[in-house]
């Protein structure tokens, strides 16, 4: 791995020549990255990873001779290194990009195309190639499946006393939802996640996490109400906010700017749950790059919800999580293993009648 002081070296593989020439273009505006070579394809670019040895990867998912999601599972078998995928915004495109997370990527972004130029894309490019310098690999533990969940329960009174779940996570958050959620029962209260995403991918997302978990999942639309036995998982380019309604707490989606250069945005969701929710919340802070969702989560404590971080050995990235810590947000700090029994005995507790001052 380089050292801080070094600049962070990219190997853009992709078929396409004016794509490569836009990933170039936009990883060149950061000081911080280093475009060291491009592959046009994957065995061009098995030969220039052994020979330039790169710290990170981006890769395109269809290409001739070998797809990317293949040369990828070879990759993460003989040769590690971090890998940000780049996959187009078609359903074949976000299936791809889904199962390359899976298979080890770190970060999955929407490949430039001619509605999204240098400057719309620079930024989240090189975040991702970031994040994917300073991640490290989680075990590639298998999810549980819903039929073989040793489980664990959760009180009848849970759901009488409003309490309700709110989750952010970046950087390493797909694989981590997929360990995390399977575990939790399918009387789950009212449960909200922000994943940074970007938009077509968060559908799929949603879906998969569906077929594990033993609760509904899916892709949340605006005004939907939160219920019991529901998950509702933000579109990627929306934030998701909770609102007061006459039928009970709903969703609202908005496309006010980003926060963090997010949309969705953690820190949106938690503070609206702190303003309508308070005490009733229960919030959980996983990995991911950057600051996103630590204040959000020192509102929720504030307004009296109960706060849990991830802590460093088991983040992908130990950006949010110690971003929170920092501030005093978290009220635990958890590996992701320890998560889901401390969040079941929190939604299971009484909600707390005294914020902090």
């Amino acid at each position: 791995m380089n050292t801080a002081t070094d600049r962070i070296r990219v190997l853009v593989v992709d078929d396409s020549a004016l794509a490569r020439r836009a990933i170039i273009d936009a990883l060149s505006l950061d000081p911080a990255i280093e475009v060291i070579g491009t592959a046009p394809d994957p065995y061009v670019a098995r030969d220039r990873i052994l020979e330039l040895r790169p710290d990170v990867v981006t890769l395109d998912m269809e290409m001739p001779r070998m797809d990317g999601l293949t040369f990828l599972r070879i990759l993460q078998e003989h040769h590690p290194v971090p890998v940000v995928v780049l996959s187009t915004l078609t359903t074949a495109g976000s299936e791809l990009a889904y199962q390359a997370l899976a298979a080890g990527a770190v970060e999955v972004l929407a490949k430039p195309d001619a509605g999204r130029g240098i400057a719309r894309i620079a930024w989240e490019l090189a975040n991702g190639v970031k994040a994917a310098a300073r991640s490290k690999p989680r075990g590639k533990a298998t999810p549980a499946q819903p039929s073989s969940v040793a489980g664990l329960q959760l009180e009848s009174s849970a759901a009488a006393r409003g309490r309700m779940l709110f989750i952010g996570a970046s950087t390493g958050g797909v694989e981590a939802l997929r360990e995390l959620l399977p575990q939790l029962p399918a009387d789950i209260p009212p449960t909200v996640i922000v994943q940074h995403i970007p938009a077509g991918f968060s559908r799929i997302m949603a879906n998969h996490l569906d077929e594990l978990c033993r609760f509904t999942v899916r892709e949340a639309v605006d005004g939907d109400l939160l219920q019991s036995g529901l998950c509702l998982v933000a579109p990627g380019d929306y934030h998701a906010t909770v609102v007061a309604s006459p039928r009970g707490h709903a969703i609202r989606l908005l496309q006010t700017p980003p926060v963090h250069h997010c949309r969705p945005s953690v820190d949106v969701l938690f503070r609206s749950a702190a303003e309508t929710i308070g005490p009733s919340a229960v919030a959980a802070l996983l990995t991911g790059m950057g600051s996103d969702g630590a204040r959000g989560l020192q509102m929720l404590r504030k307004a009296g919800a109960r706060t849990f971080a991830e802590s460093e050995d088991s983040c992908v990235v130990f950006g949010m999580p110690a971003a929170a810590i920092q501030l005093g947000a978290a009220e635990q700090i958890l590996p992701l293993s320890h998560m889901p029994r401390a969040i079941l005995r929190a939604l299971s507790e009484p909600a707390s009648t005294t914020a902090q001052t």
